[in-house]
């Protein structure tokens, strides 16, 4: 296992399509917290991100495993897309689960609480704002929702949003523009203050 550990993903899934099974066991161990963590994100359920976890796998091998493995890119990419692609028709099939819940969130969005000190009044405020961007963020266009949540959210890269997304890196960036100034103006709109 430790000369595995050397290898690059594409190595371990020609290994794994070699029938080395501790090639994937390492494809899993290197990639299941991302992975979970931008399913979690999204569906904000565990037992329902558990599921699509499993199933975002399960492809995976299964594709690997009939030859059908073609991805010249990185092999997280592919597994992520895979993800993404199950996360959207499990939101198709049952709409009413499509939203997020501010409650179940530790998770602050712009990441700078620290610049701050602790006061009560101070966390009691960042809280309230906190919470009318998550529901702001709701009313968002689904694409540009997509790219918020993964750039704020997975703290991914612009390049690794267009490929999981399928989509140019200035498209994404374009996408990331438009929630923002979507954002602002609905919170003009509501009278609602983004400073904390």
């Amino acid at each position: 296992m430790e000369a595995l550990e050397t290898l690059t993903d594409e190595e371990l899934v020609a290994l794994y399509a070699q029938d080395v099974n501790e090639a994937f066991d390492l494809l899993l161990s290197r990639h299941k917290n991302k992975v979970f963590s931008y399913i979690y994100l999204a569906v904000k359920d565990r037992d329902l991100a558990n599921d699509l976890f499993q199933e975002t796998f399960v492809k995976a091998i299964t594709t690997i495993k009939q030859g059908r493995y073609t991805e010249k890119g990185k092999f997280i990419a592919w597994i992520m897309r895979i993800s993404h692609n199950l996360i959207i028709d499990c939101f198709r099939r049952d709409k009413s689960e499509n939203t997020i819940s501010n409650e179940d969130s530790d998770v602050d969005l712009f990441n700078d609480c620290k610049l701050y000190d602790d006061s009560i009044e101070y966390d009691m405020v960042r809280d309230q704002v906190f919470a009318d961007i998550v529901k702001l963020v709701e009313h968002l266009p689904e694409n540009q929702k997509e790219v918020l949540k993964m750039r704020f959210f997975e703290d991914l890269s612009f390049k690794e949003i267009a490929d999981i997304t399928g989509v140019s890196i200035n498209t994404a960036l374009g996408r990331m523009r438009y929630a923002l100034l979507n954002i602002r103006r609905m919170a003009e709109e509501n009278k609602i203050s983004l400073e904390y």
